[in-house]
């Protein structure tokens, strides 16, 4: 699905600070490890700016994202900034690796892409799979309140110098799901612009069914936080994230 919009998502992720993220990474690291974790797994990294960042820290990155659009912008990065991390170019629904890890990451609600709990499921089986015992899985997800009341049937758009987008939602309330409907005019040369459109649809996961489906694959869910704190989730919580654990 990002095979034109992998060259804009960038732009309109300007605003992300993904060293505020590995911070609060760091600090789920420091609660909630026995010994700093050194291996770590990014799922559905995109176009790697916190694989990155992580890996400017000292950790020994792998980024796995579907998208070879998505891979290719991650790999001129990591070449003008001398990082290396592993990309590789799979689906985290049937993801393989030639051994565990300490940590296994995804981030940026990538989860609330997944539709079925069969595939949901799956993923967290295989994460619990590829972790080494103790090893945590950290995860964020669009919660149910800010899919149907902030993204809801709204509309956003934005100007700027590089890019232009309109975003169209759509909130389905018997399928608990919300559909976006994207336009961009990207700027390619004076005067020039070329328009790209997108879909794409976010699925709401009630907590109790996450949890759940983390037991169901063999993990611990040993906390959920609302986004960037140490305090449990409110009922008007945008972004949450979980912290599961392989047992012993």
């Amino acid at each position: 699905m990002y095979s034109d919009f992998a060259y804009v998502y960038d732009l309109l992720m300007q605003d992300v600070q993904y060293a505020q993220w590995a911070d609060y990474i760091e600090l789920l690291f420091r609660k909630f490890c026995v010994k700093k974790p050194e291996l770590l797994l990014d799922l559905a990294c995109g176009t790697g700016n916190l694989t990155l960042e992580l890996a400017k820290r000292g950790y020994d990155m792998i980024g796995i994202d579907m998208s070879s659009d998505m891979l290719s912008c991650a790999m001129e990065k990591s070449a003008e900034s001398g990082i290396s991390p592993l990309w590789v170019c799979q689906d985290m629904r049937a993801f393989e690796l030639y051994g565990t890890m300490d940590v296994i990451l995804c981030t940026m609600d990538s989860l609330n892409y997944i539709h079925s709990a069969s595939d949901m499921t799956r993923v967290f089986q295989l994460v619990k799979n590829y972790l080494n015992p103790g090893g945590l899985f950290i995860f964020d997800m669009n919660t149910p309140f800010k899919l149907e009341h902030i993204f809801g049937n709204n509309l956003f758009y934005e100007i700027r110098d590089e890019v232009t987008y309109i975003w169209q939602n759509q909130y389905l309330p018997k399928e608990k799901k919300c559909i976006f409907d994207l336009t961009f005019f990207v700027k390619e040369a004076e005067d020039i612009y070329r328009r790209l459109e997108e879909e794409q649809q976010q699925k709401v996961w009630p907590y109790d069914e996450i949890r759940r489906l983390v037991h169901k694959a063999g993990l611990e869910l040993v906390d959920v936080y609302g986004a960037f704190t140490e305090n449990p989730p409110s009922d008007q919580t945008e972004r949450v994230f979980f912290i599961a654990q392989r047992p012993e």
